[in-house]
């Protein structure tokens, strides 16, 4: 790949940045019919194939690494800003709430790997400027307004959060985070806190779980409407209910990990996570060659004489 130098860079951004917003416009106004088509079929698979999926992702992110830990140094960076803005806003209440928001805009947060995962399978030499690529996407607009609808699930989390506290060990905030643990773990109202707050947690990983994990990828890949890629995710976690389950608690069990060490450890979970559910995304919903290929095999089918079965060429 060229080295280009700093103005042409930045001059292509400018350009990427334009277009974007465009898109942006563009994904406010009714969309054209097309992007309201019938959802693909989905397909069903086994729990096994998730570790072909992480396999995949992995794959992608040592081919990559520098240029996608260069891209994802910045989410362990926020998550320190927040961290601080807890402890010193007086909110250490909020601070899993906070740190879990990661996976409800994970989707959206890991929109440029998606991009670099899609190149890398069209056999294009990448680097960390393609996944800013998906600027210059015209379903760039789709994917910010659908990743807003995964910020404001995220500040309701926060809101319920907040209140769950309230009524459990509240109203007022802990003194410091020493007693916070110790009044979560040695009372009942902390207890009560934890068995509600993480039900309710749950409802929300799962909501945003069935409308984000393969919609983002479908925008990128597909000429489709936000309405039609939410449809289609939902679709395919129904059609997937113990992969999809299983694969929630892959993400949040990873979010977890990567965030003990003062969030340093997302450097590598996030892209790891992040290419492997452009994989998944592939082995749900059928590619459009595949699906071409299957409607031309069902119309030779049709058309067939009675009593001639078709033969797959």
């Amino acid at each position: 790949m060229a080295v280009r130098n700093p103005i042409e860079w930045g001059s292509d951004q400018i350009r990427l940045a334009n277009l974007a917003a465009e898109s942006a416009g563009r994904a406010l106004r009714p969309h054209r019919e097309g992007t309201h088509a019938a959802s693909p079929d989905v397909c069903r698979i086994g729990v096994a194939e998730l570790g072909d999926v992480l396999a995949r992702g992995l794959e992608d992110f040592g081919a990559y690494r520098t240029d996608v830990i260069f891209i994802c140094i910045i989410y362990p960076v926020i998550g320190l800003v927040l961290g601080r803005f807890a402890f010193g806003s007086g909110m250490v209440q909020l601070l899993f709430p906070l740190a879990s928001g990661f996976a409800l805009v994970g989707p959206f947060a890991a929109i440029g790997l998606y991009e670099m995962s899609r190149r890398r399978e069209l056999g294009v030499t990448i680097g960390w400027p393609d996944a800013f690529g998906v600027l210059g996407s015209p379903a760039f607009g789709r994917v910010v307004v659908l990743g807003l609808m995964l910020v404001v699930i995220d500040l309701i989390w926060l809101g319920a959060a907040a209140a769950i506290y309230a009524l459990t060990l509240g109203p007022e905030p802990p003194a410091s985070l020493s007693s916070f643990v110790h009044d979560v773990f040695a009372t009942g109202p902390g207890w009560a806190l934890v068995f509600v707050g993480v039900g309710v947690g749950f409802l929300f990983a799962m909501l945003v779980l069935a409308i984000g994990v393969v919609s983002f990828p479908m925008l990128l890949d597909r000429d489709v409407g936000i309405d039609t890629a939410i449809q289609t995710s939902i679709r395919a976690v129904a059609a997937n209910p113990i992969p999809m389950a299983l694969w929630g608690l892959i993400v949040a069990a990873g979010l977890v990990l990567g965030s003990i060490p003062l969030f340093l450890g997302l450097v590598i979970v996030l892209p790891v996570l992040g290419h492997a559910t452009w994989h998944l995304y592939r082995k749900v919903v059928p590619s459009r060659v595949l699906e071409t290929a299957a409607a031309a095999a069902a119309a030779a089918q049709q058309d067939a004489p009675p009593g001639m079965p078709y033969r797959r060429s």
